[in-house]
């Protein structure tokens, strides 16, 4: 089965340095200067990533980042077939609203939606808008929100009445065509509990393989008594370069520009995050910089300074590419990647690593021929972009 490529974009923000935030630490940036997320500077990194042959571009949720069902849906016309893994709590609307959009989205755009449900994992993030369930609680709406939906997009009238969700002959004029496919990511026993029932691709952050091989033949256990199969992903940051040398030199250089007392604020906030993932991100690397290859040219150091995935695929082109390659044996087949800054670095991997990926034959570009094996494109940043 071919591999698939997803990139990422930062509607936080980005910059020559990592640009930090999420599951409670504040949005942080390197010693370097911040590229404003700009609708300009967004679609060079869309675009980019089209022409590479990623098959999609994830954006994240939270107060801390621009929107991403408007960003992305202004977006959409500025690409051909890129889709957008658009990142949604579903707490914050209702499942009959949330099926509508996914299904306009789908027409509009030509069926370029992806969606990743994103429960929520720090309370006092939640209660930021108005949802004060806990997090079990929070679970066990996602799955009755996602039994609503998952029944409007069949068609069907529905009449439901859960602990947390309630509808009452809900239906839809149009159902999305096609269905979008839904992404989940969670490491806790409920986390993957709804993503068994619920979801098509489950998704992990880039823990060493071992781990990631024993995470997916749980869910996949767990799949298989409710008779269901599901396809899974890894997220991860990449440094690739022509040498393994230059790559863990960009490495060491990100590492430098993160401030010590920046580092020690991000820990301390990440510290008292209720998710079992960052939880697990955390373990990895201790909050110190030492030994953060924590397996053969598997990097930690993004996560000193980011919340959720904290890890990063460094080394030569070919070193990355054995590495996704033992991902992909551990069940992988999905890969949501990053870097900074992320026009660059989509440049990297996309001449760098899918060119090997493709004589290997596990990746193929989805418009056929040789796409991307085209010459390097030179970076063309905007003004208004990195002011």
């Amino acid at each position: 089965m071919p591999l698939t490529f997803h990139w990422f974009l930062p509607t936080q923000g980005d910059s020559r340095g990592i640009v930090g935030g999420g599951h409670g630490a504040d949005v942080v940036a390197s010693a370097w200067r911040t590229r404003e997320p700009t609708l300009d500077y967004l679609a060079q990194i869309a675009g980019a990533a089209e022409r590479l042959g990623f098959e999609g571009v994830l954006t994240p949720t939270g107060a801390w980042c621009e929107d991403a069902w408007l960003t992305t849906a202004m977006l959409a016309g500025s690409t051909r077939r890129l889709k957008f893994l658009v990142a949604f709590r579903p707490g914050l609307l209702s499942p009959t609203l949330a099926a509508q959009m996914a299904a306009t989205y789908q027409r509009l755009s030509g069926g370029r939606l992806l969606l990743n449900v994103v429960t929520g994992g720090e309370s006092a993030e939640q209660r930021q808008h108005g949802d004060f369930l806990g997090k079990d609680a929070r679970y066990a709406r996602t799955d009755e929100f996602l039994q609503v939906v998952g029944r409007l997009w069949r068609g069907e009238t529905v009449d439901f009445r859960g602990e947390h969700v309630t509808v009452e002959g809900a239906r839809l004029a149009k159902a999305p065509d096609p269905l979008p496919p839904v992404y989940f990511g969670g490491s806790s026993p409920a986390a993957l509990d709804v993503a068994s029932r619920r979801v098509q691709t489950y998704l992990t952050w880039g823990e060493p393989p071992g781990a990631v091989a024993d995470k997916i033949d749980r869910v996949s256990a767990l799949a298989a008594k409710r008779g269901r199969t599901l396809d899974y992903g890894v997220r991860l940051h990449v440094i690739s370069r022509d040498t393994a040398e230059e790559a863990w030199a960009q490495a060491q250089r990100l590492l430098d520009g993160l401030a010590p007392d920046t580092v020690g604020q991000v820990q301390h906030h990440l510290a008292m995050s209720e998710s079992e993932g960052q939880r697990r991100m955390l373990e990895l690397h201790g909050g110190s910089a030492a030994d953060l290859e924590v397996h053969p040219n598997l990097w930690a150091g993004v996560g000193l300074a980011r919340g959720g995935a904290g890890t990063a695929l460094v080394g030569s082109h070919a070193q990355v590419a054995d590495l996704i390659e033992e991902y992909h044996r551990a069940g992988a087949t999905e890969f949501v990647l990053s870097g900074y800054p992320h026009l660059e670095e989509a440049y990297w991997f996309g001449e760098g690593v899918l060119p090997l990926l493709r004589e290997r034959g596990l990746w193929e570009h989805p418009e056929g021929g040789e796409e991307s094996a085209a010459p390097h494109v030179p970076f063309a940043v905007s003004a208004p972009a990195t002011s």
